[in-house]
């Protein structure tokens, strides 16, 4: 049996299938597994646990053969070093006491003698501490991933397809080696079966050697773009980071992290990997092509931004008292099925909009970038169908329900919580059938809008807003009943 982490995340989502059509049984773990039991088949076992608590992570490792590590903290809203070493530290100790045979770890590539960037520290200090723990670990580092939904193709496509002419700081001549999606699937899923007499290490990479600056220009040459960059000497890592949060689907604390690491080269120096794999990566034209067919079909199948941790990591919420819940509740009869009157609510956010007063969303969005939120970036995976897990603009799907329940978690920056809830009921009551007169084609919708505030500041934000609150649901409820039925129902 093979466990995995991760499989909420941007590769370990990727590799799951894969995992699950090998033939090797299958075990998640997860922090949520209701967030995952929509996405795994019926035969892969999902289990909750947490590696940063240690919760579960015994339990998880019994009967494990091989175990693949692939979580990190990086949008963590805590230390990522620190939250990245204990979690290390708690794996490595459950896979020695469960007698697990390896550990497969994805790292970062990165010359260990100089100045890292603190995200490419952890990563190599992560490899390092599963070392310790006794179990022997395959360990494959990589540079910038290319792949449609990937945080790094995210960047470059949202810079060059909105900046004609782009001011860069000094890190876009940095060397790097970037690899397709596709080859760092192929290295993980070949680590299960390659044969170990004690810890590896391997460095991958695409075909290609380049810069930040070339990746760039290659992906407006496949896009038929003219654009222009102007080096400036001086553009620091944080003044970087929020440029990356306004301009890019990026938040600005991870865009911090990610070009503090853009100043070292991340090339492969050692062909041990060419050896063992029998892998050929592809170049970067191939690599970025590949990438484009799945952002031209808008699907990706995993992004960087759906993993849990992509939203600041966990907010604990104990020790806080709460006020009064706020509640704002709205219901319509509509004369049609309930399909019907569902098809708009499962289609909301993203391209969609949010039917009523798309401005102020968006304004929303741009503050919450302002302070370091999520913003409005990262769109919703599937236009027509979400699950639950799944990111939709500032919100995480929490609940789903075909055809009558849609439950949305805020993760934008609130002094308190937030969810929005979509329900539709048909009308089964024979006596309220008899009295309307109506068939059985009726259902109600029912929109809920719900605030835990934090004390004094959370009371003062929502009845701020009220008026505007009001307009928002009110007019979104119209626009969502007018569109019944407009489109069809898919």
């Amino acid at each position: 049996m093979i466990l995995l982490t991760g499989a909420t995340g941007y590769i370990g989502g990727r590799l799951l299938p894969l995992l699950e059509s090998s033939g090797h049984p299958l075990r998640c773990l997860t922090r949520r597994p209701e967030h995952l039991r929509a996405r795994a088949g019926s035969r892969t076992e999902v289990v909750p646990g947490d590696v940063l608590t240690g919760e579960g992570l015994d339990a998880a490792m019994q009967g494990i053969r091989a175990a693949y590590y692939l979580v990190h903290a990086l949008g963590s809203a805590g230390s990522f070093i620190e939250e990245d070493r204990r979690a290390a530290i708690n794996f490595g100790a459950a896979a020695r006491k469960a007698g697990v045979e390896r550990i497969i770890y994805l790292g970062g590539l990165g010359d260990e003698t100089q100045d890292l960037s603190d995200h490419l520290r952890s990563r190599q200090e992560t490899g390092r501490i599963l070392r310790q723990c006794g179990v022997p670990v395959l360990e494959l580092r990589t540079s910038i991933v290319i792949g449609s939904g990937s945080l790094s193709f995210e960047m470059v496509r949202a810079l060059v397809e909105r900046l004609p002419v782009m001011i860069t700081p000094r890190w876009v001549y940095t060397s790097t080696q970037p690899i397709a999606v596709e080859d760092v699937i192929a290295y993980l899923l070949a680590a299960v079966d390659l044969p170990l007499t004690g810890s590896e290490l391997f460095e991958i990479g695409g075909a290609d050697q380049v810069s930040y600056g070339e990746i760039m220009k290659e992906y407006a040459r496949q896009r038929g773009l003219k654009r222009f960059m102007i080096s400036v000497p001086v553009l620091t890592p944080r003044l970087s980071g929020l440029w990356l949060g306004l301009v890019t689907p990026v938040y600005a604390r991870v865009g911090r992290q990610l070009v503090q690491g853009l100043k070292n080269p991340t090339v492969v120096r050692d062909d041990r990997a060419a050896r063992a794999f029998h892998i050929s990566p592809m170049g970067l034209r191939a690599a970025i092509a590949r990438a484009l067919l799945n952002e031209d079909q808008e699907f990706a199948r995993t992004r960087w931004s759906d993993a849990l941790s992509a939203s600041g990591g966990r907010r604990s919420w104990g020790g806080v008292r709460f006020g009064s819940r706020i509640i704002d509740s709205r219901t319509v009869e509509v004369a049609r099925p309930a399909a019907e009157v569902f098809a708009p609510v499962r289609r909301i956010g993203g391209r969609t909009g949010w039917y009523y007063g798309d401005w102020l969303w968006r304004l929303r969005g741009a503050l919450d970038l302002l302070v370091g939120g999520v913003g409005l970036r990262r769109g919703r995976r599937d236009p027509e169908v979400p699950l639950i897990g799944d990111t939709l603009d500032f919100w995480r799907v929490e609940a789903y329900e075909p055809d009558r329940r849609l439950r949305l978690a805020a993760e934008m920056k609130l002094p308190g919580r937030a969810w929005l809830e979509f329900e539709v009921v048909p009308v089964e009551s024979a006596a309220q059938k008899s009295k309307r007169g109506v068939s059985e084609a009726h259902c109600v919708l029912r929109q809920t809008a719900i605030f835990d505030p934090i004390g004094l500041g959370g009371l003062i934000y929502w009845y701020a807003l009220y008026p505007a609150h009001k307009a928002i649901f009110a007019g979104m409820m119209r626009r969502i009943v007018s569109a019944v039925g407009r489109d069809g129902v898919k």
